[in-house]
């Protein structure tokens, strides 16, 4: 890993199944470029995070598909958002 503010986080919970589960590691880079179809953590200004898959990003709004078909997708405002990095690797 090149990226000295990469960070790693633990999953809490299911909601994120099958992609991943309790208890699995992802590292995530803050300072990795985010291209449609990459895994991102996603925290609004409201202070929710959330894990999903980039669909879209324009200058105005970014869609995220969710990894749980049980859980559905999510359109926010760029103004909504407080940051976004990529995952670049999981243990599972």
């Amino acid at each position: 890993m090149t990226d000295e503010h990469a960070y790693a986080l633990e999953i809490s919970g299911d909601s994120m199944k099958p992609a991943y589960r309790d208890g699995d590691i992802i590292v995530v880079s803050p300072s990795a470029p985010v291209r449609k179809g990459d895994r991102v953590v996603v925290k609004t200004r409201k202070d929710e995070v959330m894990v999903k898959e980039l669909k879209r990003k324009t200058t105005k709004t970014i869609e995220l598909k969710s990894l749980n078909a049980e859980h559905r997708d999510r359109t926010f405002s760029m103004s909504d958002i407080e940051w976004i990095a990529r995952i670049v690797w999981a243990s599972q």
